[in-house]
């Protein structure tokens, strides 16, 4: 299809996909307990655009989404899409406080929300002219059908949708700032069509493709993987409304294309190791471990960076007729075409494991600014620990302090209101200033380093990457959640570790514990000594000047939205060292003190 055969906006992308076999299934969650075609769909976004019209909604003007991942949101979205509204979506968890600041810089007039929002939205005293409510009508509110009801029979659908164009703001993301009020990225229906070519340009994306919602829809990831890539292939979304029932809906799903973060492909690889080596059946206990034995030897000779062994080739096609595949049927990855991780680093050693069983995975690199991803490579031409090549389109140039700069259709209009740090992002030649750090090999391979403000330089003036050595620690004890490594400007680094809140329950029933809070754990001497271990076998991994020297375990769990990382995974390092400034001031006292540990290669007696 040549360049001037392809849809302008989303919109026009939309309606094209609609028509191609309206009965198809396009929406719907797991069992099939709710389901919407293409036919009903499209009907649906005619009904709300006309209402969102009637409501006063005009070209230019902002509705916002507050809701969990749901069937209902795609029309409502989509029809907002078709008056020429910009449509976005707001983090559930947000506070009153910064929900007044969210709406206030969208310019927000019509806010369609779950019920359980509303005192919230009210309470944040943003000037919003109507609130639509999904599911009954708190006094003051609209219900979807009062929405409708606003329709007028006049509503010349067409002319509206036609009337959008390709350089209108389609949505607007806000980073979930380690510091500071988010920033309003727009980006416009022209960055997200070529975003998704661009993927379908690298992976392939066909009709009727299966897919899952169940990252929050103000995520840039959720909205391109499910959302903008299904208006313009046509790929059937099933919503899970609880990020917790992933893995169980997977089975269900059975997706052809599938993206996650790395903390979910991490649980997935917990979860199968952990029944691998619980299974009751002695017999099966014994098979499933060898095939990952032998999934394992593979893995192996990937992270080595060589082919792998002939012997080990030969021994994987026997382990996968009996037992992988049965293993992928298992967890519901067995059509998947092709699996993405993003939004923050992936241990190298879970991509490996993966691609042990069977599943390849592409890491990818992007960021809001960039519309979602600007580097990936097919499963087939992944190099492992690499976030693959520049999309096609883009271009890009590494700065003499290492910071990758990068140009082309993806870069986002700018931030909303804000045209001081647009500048500081965006120079006047269109270079965006991504503040990562990557390196590029001799094949266009690009690797990320880290996060330019986040680097650590110790007192002897090493540069180090903390994100490396966070995810080299993980990835070797799955008891650990986060990792917080400190070193800059210090002789030596130590760690502040959170233990992961879901394994934390199945650890302690497994061991007879009768007490799973965070506080009991982080003291208790067995939780120790595993974490001891899981550090003493990341240190192996690392250079020398890289390896933690001590380590605290923090009798706290932390959640995303909280003091200590962002809503989408991100560590606020700066208000952690605030926080925990006598902890950390502890990590470096001369004499070792109570709670503080030093990593040990064998389990045994805490420090």
């Amino acid at each position: 299809m040549s360049t001037s055969d392809l849809p302008a906006t989303l919109c026009e992308a939309f309606q094209r996909t609609a028509a191609i076999d309206p009965d198809a299934i396009a929406l719907r969650t797991p069992g099939d307990t709710q389901t919407l075609t293409w036919r009903e769909y499209a009907e649906q976004v005619r009904r709300v655009a006309a209402g969102l019209a009637g409501l006063g909604v005009r070209r230019g003007d902002t509705v916002s989404l507050m809701m969990a991942n749901r069937v209902e949101f795609y029309p409502l979205e989509v029809g907002a899409q078709h008056v020429g509204a910009t449509s976005f979506s707001v983090y559930n968890t947000l506070p009153a406080e910064q929900l007044v600041y969210v709406f206030d810089n969208a310019d927000t007039k019509v806010v369609i929300c779950e019920a359980q929002y509303v005192d919230r939205i009210r309470a944040s005293g943003a000037e919003i002219e109507h609130i639509v409510c999904l599911d009954g009508t708190p006094k003051g509110t609209l219900s979807v059908d009062d929405l409708i009801a606003a329709g007028v029979d006049d509503f010349d659908f067409e002319s509206s949708w036609r009337a959008v164009q390709p350089d209108d703001v389609a949505t607007l993301i806000y980073t979930s700032g380690t510091t500071g009020n988010p920033k309003g990225v727009e980006t416009t229906h022209a960055n997200l069509l070529f975003q998704a070519h661009a993927i379908d340009d690298v992976l392939g994306v066909r009709f009727g493709d299966r897919s899952t919602s169940f990252l929050p829809s103000a995520h840039i990831a959720d909205r391109m993987g499910a959302l903008y890539l299904q208006e313009v292939f046509g790929t059937q979304i099933t919503t899970v409304a609880d990020p917790r029932a992933i893995a169980a809906a997977l089975p269900d799903v059975r997706p052809t294309i599938w993206g996650a973060v790395p903390r979910v492909w991490e649980k997935l690889k917990a979860a199968i190791e952990f029944a691998a080596a619980n299974e009751p059946d002695e017999t099966k206990r014994m098979g499933l471990q060898w095939g990952l034995s032998v999934a394992a030897k593979k893995a192996d000779a990937l992270l080595a960076g060589g082919p792998v062994p002939d012997d080990v080739a030969a021994e994987w096609v026997q382990a996968d007729e009996l037992v992988l595949s049965k293993v992928r049927e298992k967890i519901g990855l067995d059509q998947t075409r092709h699996a993405v991780s993003g939004a923050a680093p992936i241990p190298k050693e879970t991509l490996a494991f993966f691609a042990g069983l069977g599943i390849s995975i592409s890491e990818v690199w992007g960021m809001s600014e960039l519309s979602c991803i600007a580097a990936v490579s097919h499963p087939s031409e992944a190099k492992l620990g690499t976030v693959g090549k520049l999309v096609p389109g883009m271009e890009c140039r590494i700065a003499d302090d290492g910071e990758f700069l990068i140009r082309g259709p993806l870069v986002m209009k700018g931030y909303r209101k804000e045209p001081q740090k647009t500048a500081e992002a965006i120079d006047e030649d269109g270079w965006l200033h991504t503040g990562d750090i990557l390196e590029m090999d001799e094949d266009g391979y690009l690797t990320v380093v880290d996060r330019k403000k986040e680097l650590i330089i110790n007192a002897a003036g090493k540069n180090m990457s903390p994100a490396n050595i966070e995810n080299t620690i993980k990835a070797a004890c799955p008891l650990i959640g986060v990792v917080l490594v400190v070193g800059d400007a210090r002789p030596y680094n130590t760690a502040l570790i959170v233990l992961d809140a879901e394994s934390a329950v199945p650890y302690a029933t497994q061991r007879g514990l009768a007490d799973a809070s965070p506080e009991a754990l982080a003291s208790h001497p067995d939780v120790i000594a595993e974490i001891a271990a899981g550090v003493a076998e990341g240190n192996t991994k690392l250079a020398k000047v890289e390896q933690i020297k001590r380590f605290r375990v923090l009798p706290t769990f932390w959640e995303p939205g909280g003091d200590e990382i962002t809503l989408t995974m991100k560590l606020k390092r700066k208000p952690i060292h605030e926080k925990y400034a006598a902890e950390i001031e502890d990590l470096y006292a001369q004499e070792i003190r109570d709670g503080v540990h030093e990593p040990k290669a064998a389990a045994g007696a805490a420090t």
